[in-house]
């Protein structure tokens, strides 16, 4: 690449690094092109991307991006895995990707802004995804209304119970007003 490309790359490399919510670095060396291949579908159908860049180019790309903390000192063969919907769902391919593969392995990472560790990492994996907890949510918001408006009508069904029994057992007097 001449200096004019490695710089245009640099810069959709940056534009990408700053609207990512969960960016994380990889070491893929020995990885078989099969394996790779593997990985990049099973990053790509969490609506992630996953590239192998260049060291000097991650630090370059990252300057004012939430990844500049982790893209500093980098060594050895390094990929990208960066999404910009769920950084659960990129967590849990990845943590799956490296038990099948050990040969991959991670090297950093950042969520939401938040520089991650591996144990970081393997927790997120465990996570309920997004619209899992969303459901959860909206059962436990549900939940109370629906034993309210069922206390409720019970009691007015059981008040209208006592009321008809009453009216047949002549339970009411008319009083005589004067």
């Amino acid at each position: 690449m001449d200096r004019e490309e490695k710089k245009k790359s640099a810069e959709a490399l940056h534009e990408e690094l700053k609207k990512a919510t969960g960016i994380v670095l990889s070491k893929f060396q020995g990885i078989t092109v099969a394996q790779d291949f593997a990985l990049r579908r099973k990053v790509a159908r969490t609506g992630a991307q996953y590239k192998v860049v260049k060291n000097s180019l991650i630090e370059r790309a990252a300057k004012g991006t939430p990844a500049e903390p982790i893209a500093q000192k980098l060594a050895g063969t390094t990929s990208v895995a960066l999404t910009q919907a769920d950084p659960v769902a990129l967590a849990k391919a990845l943590t799956e990707y490296a038990k099948e593969n050990p040969i991959f392995s991670f090297k950093c990472g950042v969520v939401e802004g938040r520089v991650i560790s591996l144990a970081d990492l393997n927790s997120l994996a465990t996570l309920p995804s997004k619209e899992q907890l969303l459901s959860k949510v909206l059962f436990l918001f549900n939940s109370p209304a629906q034993r309210v408006a069922s206390t409720l009508s019970g009691v007015a069904r059981n008040l209208a119970c006592v009321i008809s029994q009453a009216v047949k057992e002549n339970k009411f007097q008319e009083t005589a007003h004067s």
